[in-house]
């Protein structure tokens, strides 16, 4: 299983880096099945309405957990295009699960998907499609 921790190009990113201060720092991992998992628990200052999760940053979530897919396979490749279905309002302090997969691959261009779940309910509370593109020489 891979890890997202201790590669120097992303120690500062918002999502995982952990060197970033005000980030996110959550830990993406790579299954022997090929999804990508992790676990955020959004808190107080990841709020948008008193008590609710900012959109933005499950936005930010998603789009790392379809990311580190890559990512954790040594592959460097950049969100072109995103959609995003929020299902339900997520109070802070609820723990989610994230997943991300791959759907489909041609060329340079691959097919991603993220879904956040309440780790307490099971219930999806975003999901998204994206399209990410892969560096040439990766």
């Amino acid at each position: 299983m891979s890890e997202s921790r201790g590669r120097e190009d992303a120690n500062n990113c918002f999502a995982c880096g952990p060197e970033n201060p005000i980030g996110l720092r959550i830990e993406f991992r790579l299954d022997a099945e090929g999804v990508c998992h992790a676990e955020f628990t959004p808190g107080d200052n990841h709020e948008g309405f008193h008590n609710v999760t900012h959109g933005g940053i499950l936005f930010s979530a998603l789009d790392d957990v379809m990311a580190n897919w890559l990512f954790l396979q040594g592959i460097r490749g950049y969100t072109a295009r995103c959609e995003i279905r929020y299902r339900e309002p997520t109070p802070t302090h609820t723990r989610l699960l994230l997943e991300g997969r791959c759907e489909k691959r041609k060329s340079r261009m691959v097919q991603l998907r993220g879904i956040a779940r309440r780790a307490d309910t099971g219930n999806v509370v975003a999901e998204a499609d994206a399209l990410f593109m892969i560096e040439r020489d990766a």
